[in-house]
């Protein structure tokens, strides 16, 4: 008897049936397309897209890449600030404060990068050139951002006067933060994309939680 099929005689009909193995009609059998589902809005029905549809991106807003941008250049200025600590303070507190600022900041530093990235947009803001407008180290300051002199005095400083040059310097820079998530979020139509909206109101919570604890260690009430 040939192995894929055997014979099922059917009395009354004499009909002669062949029935291919399993085995064989699963190797024969189209795999199953992927379902693509696409929710309903409220009150409608969930409708069922082709397997060949893909996820896009939503539009970005200006608003929200120059935020990213700006952001970026932003938070380095804290790292960089938060890279004096162990060279300049034996402040216990002082130095674990600045330990959770640089790897935060670093953190939010790579994410906004990575956003931006895949969005095809640069990591850090088209310089235009400015007749007679002088930035150090071709830098634009963003709200809060210290200045030159500013960094250089707290580069300069050392033990406890350095301590309060930190954290009054922080607290400045952490406000200015606060101010760019504000205007971002004063600006219409930004501010409203997920991942920018996540991000956003973390950067105020968090940054107005350290502003609390600096003001706490310098004695003042928040």
């Amino acid at each position: 008897m040939n192995p894929l099929c055997f014979i099922v005689v059917v009395a009354r009909a004499g009909i002669l049936v062949c029935l291919v193995s399993l085995s064989v009609a699963a190797q024969q059998a189209d795999p199953q397309a992927p379902v693509v589902v696409q929710p309903g809005a409220p009150g409608q029905p969930t409708r069922i897209l082709p397997p060949s549809t893909t996820g896009t991106l939503p539009p970005i807003s200006p608003a929200d890449v120059q935020f990213m941008q700006g952001m970026i250049m932003h938070h380095a200025q804290a790292v960089e600030m938060t890279a004096l600590i162990d060279s300049h303070t034996e402040n216990k507190d002082l130095r674990t404060l600045g330990a959770r600022i640089s790897r935060s900041q670093s953190d939010e530093i790579a994410f906004m990068k990575r956003w931006l990235t895949a969005r095809g947009e640069p990591v850090s803001h088209a310089m235009p050139e400015m007749h007679g407008m002088h930035m150090p180290n071709h830098q634009m300051l963003m709200p809060g951002m210290l200045t030159a002199k500013q960094m250089d005095d707290l580069k300069k400083a050392k033990g406890p006067q350095f301590d309060e040059l930190f954290l009054r310097g922080m607290i400045q820079h952490h406000n200015g933060a606060l101010t760019m998530v504000k205007d971002l979020f004063n600006t219409a139509g930004a501010g409203q994309d997920a991942e920018v909206f996540n991000f956003t109101t973390d950067v105020d919570s968090g940054q107005r939680a350290e502003i609390r604890v600096m003001q706490k260690m310098l004695g003042e009430k928040p």
